[in-house]
């Protein structure tokens, strides 16, 4: 897959997934626009290590200035975007708790980011691409939406309106030939996922890969090719989908 003179917007992308993304999407010739509510230097010297062009915020996805700041000073450099992916969520700072334990506030924050924070980034961004006559967005959701995890009902809520959000945007936007796709990856082996699940991360994905057709666990790699085919031309006729990354633990 090539990415020559695409421009692309990565959110969340300070380390892990994020942060991968924006290499492989660098590797394959795109300028990469980073942005994090912690520092993105790191990312950005990856980047730049890649021979890439590269800007990187530091955004609050759920502020509205902050992200048209960051679209304003991105059209201004690269002249647009083509591709959004929407990576930013509250994930390892969670209390994964039974549903009648979760405080409100968190699970208030945990929409305002994981909800809320890719309708203002698509806000922010849609523009642009009607410009350009098309563009690529590519949200983040989860297994735990299709599947139902228990204990983090405010992070399963949150995943599955991803989905809706996914679904009714690329009805409204694909006259614009701008296409809006999810992935939902089950556990992925990250840091964050070391955050969650703490001493219990092995249990996990021993049980994990258990209920998954192909009993592997699913490395970094592994959603960054998923999200590089709903970027790129080879899905031009693909909207409104959601596709799983689980080893086929669900199979919709």
């Amino acid at each position: 897959m090539n990415f020559d003179n695409k421009v692309v917007m990565i959110t969340g992308a300070a380390r892990g997934l994020g942060q991968e993304y924006a290499r492989q999407f660098a590797t394959r010739g795109a300028s990469v626009v980073v942005s994090d509510v912690k520092d993105c230097t790191e990312t950005r010297t990856v980047i730049e290590s890649e021979g890439a062009k590269s800007l990187a915020f530091r955004t609050d996805v759920t502020d509205a200035d902050s992200v048209r700041k960051m679209v304003e000073a991105t059209v201004e450099e690269f002249g647009g975007i083509d591709i959004l992916v929407n990576n930013a969520a509250l994930y390892g700072s969670l209390n994964f708790v039974p549903f009648d334990q979760v405080d409100e506030s968190e699970w208030d924050s945990t929409m305002d980011v994981n909800v809320k924070g890719i309708w203002q980034c698509c806000k922010a961004a849609v523009p642009s691409m009607k410009t350009r006559e098309g563009g690529s967005i590519v949200n983040v959701s989860s297994l735990a939406a299709t599947y139902g995890m228990p204990n983090g009902l405010h992070y399963t809520a949150s995943k599955a309106a991803v989905i809706g959000l996914t679904r009714g945007l690329a009805r409204e936007v694909g006259r614009f030939n701008i296409r809006v796709n999810a992935v939902a990856p089950n556990v992925v082996n990250t840091a964050a996922t070391g955050e969650v699940f703490g001493d219990k991360r092995d249990k996990i994905i021993e049980v994990t890969l258990s209920q998954q057709a192909i009993r592997k666990p699913l490395e970094t790699g592994d959603i960054v090719g998923a999200v590089l085919f709903l970027a790129s031309d080879l899905s031009k006729l693909t909207t409104g989908q959601t596709l799983m990354v689980d080893g086929g633990t669900v199979m919709l």
